[in-house]
């Protein structure tokens, strides 16, 4: 069974928020073993300067570096923009592929994701040039992961 990782920084504070990551947790079960990873960010100051971002931004980077299975998405605004269909294929190319056919997804912090991680990483993503809360972009990550192996199932859920 597939290995999906999850790598967060920051907690998912709403409990409706939760409750749906718990929701696309139990389905994503019977398709791949998910592990959602929380993990601490830097902390800031109420208005950090660019070099206490960049150095924040540098520790978060290298803390995620540390948890990184297999194929590495970071997901970013300026990544590539990919339909659900064409995510799948990359699930799935992953799992044929080497590196045990583990994904890890990476979420930064309000300030993103280091520069060097999205260096290093496999994929760039997307998921819109609109800005979202982390919270909720980890919510519509879990779907897109679901609805990825329902296509690869062969069901109807994706339309």
């Amino acid at each position: 069974m597939q290995m999906i990782q999850i790598l967060a920084l920051g907690k998912c504070k709403e409990p409706y928020l939760r409750q749906a990551c718990q929701e696309y947790e139990k389905r994503l079960s019977r398709f791949c073993r998910l592990a959602l990873v929380e993990l601490e960010p830097v902390p800031m100051p109420p208005n950090p300067s660019e070099k206490e971002v960049a150095a924040a931004l540098e520790k978060e980077g290298a803390l995620l570096r540390k948890y990184i299975k297999g194929f590495c998405v970071a997901l970013c605004i300026e990544g590539k923009l990919l339909d659900s269909p064409a995510l799948a294929k990359t699930i799935a190319g992953a799992a044929a592929g080497g590196s045990s056919g583990a994904v890890t997804f990476c979420i930064g912090s309000s300030y993103g994701l280091s520069p060097q991680l999205k260096q290093c990483a496999d994929l760039r993503l997307s998921m819109s040039p609109m800005t979202f809360p982390h919270q909720l972009a980890r919510v519509m990550l879990l779907e897109q992961i679901y609805r990825s192996y329902q296509i690869l199932s062969g069901t109807k859920y994706h339309k």
